[in-house]
């Protein structure tokens, strides 16, 4: 795709399978934290999760005053290693079944949201199994696509056939489409709300997303 999101894709990207329309972005600076890796890993994780967030015209915060850390990554080898993780069932009161789910689905990504009372995300766990092609996938890809995924409530499968991200072959950066980047900073627009349930809001959506792209194109 080489040009901005029509209302109806836009419309698509937020519709959930039983044709609900779920719309929330981020309502507080992400303030990431990360288990299951190494230092140097995490180094190269955190450069590319304060790149992508800055799509949104934000940046991240050291702490969130009433979370601590509200942007949680769980690394593991197997889904059973995730209901050692002290304290995570204060989080997630469910974790013996969510447990059993994702092994019993045999995914290798979850991700959960929180919202606050305005319905925008206050909140995301995200849970990583390192198989198959996730765990080939170099860390700045891996840490891009991820991010890019939780900035809002997309649909899901909705990157299943379309990828968000794309490398550079020049110098081997990884970045986020743009098409992509104009429509998650529109979404951002203050004058945008956090969160939504009626289709209207890809309407006005759609042409704050569609100056951005021309904009950024040029």
């Amino acid at each position: 795709m080489n040009e901005a999101f029509s209302v109806d894709e836009i419309e698509q990207l937020f519709t959930r399978k039983d044709g609900t329309y779920s719309f929330a972005r981020w309502g507080r600076p992400l303030a990431p934290v990360v288990f299951g890796v190494d230092d140097d890993t995490l180094g190269y994780l955190k450069d590319a999760i304060a790149q992508t967030v800055a799509v949104t015209g934000g940046t991240l915060a050291e702490t969130d005053p009433e979370l601590g850390a509200n942007f949680m990554w769980f690394f593991c080898t197997e889904w059973d290693e995730i209901a050692s993780v002290p304290d995570l069932e204060k989080l997630v009161p469910n974790l013996p079944d969510l447990v059993n789910n994702l092994n019993h689905k045999d995914v290798n990504e979850h991700r959960m949201f929180i919202y606050d009372g305005d319905g925008a995300i206050k909140m995301c766990l995200l849970f990583l199994r390192m198989k198959g092609d996730i765990a080939d996938m170099p860390v700045h890809v891996l840490g891009t696509g991820e991010t890019f995924q939780s900035l809002l409530t997309w649909t899901e499968g909705v990157f299943n056939a379309q990828s968000p991200i794309a490398l550079v072959k020049e110098n081997g950066i990884c970045i986020v489409k743009p098409q992509f980047a104009a429509l998650v900073r529109g979404a951002y627009d203050p004058l945008m709300p956090p969160s939504s349930g009626d289709a209207s809001h890809a309407l006005r959506l759609h042409p704050r997303a569609e100056k951005l792209y021309r904009d950024l194109m040029q």
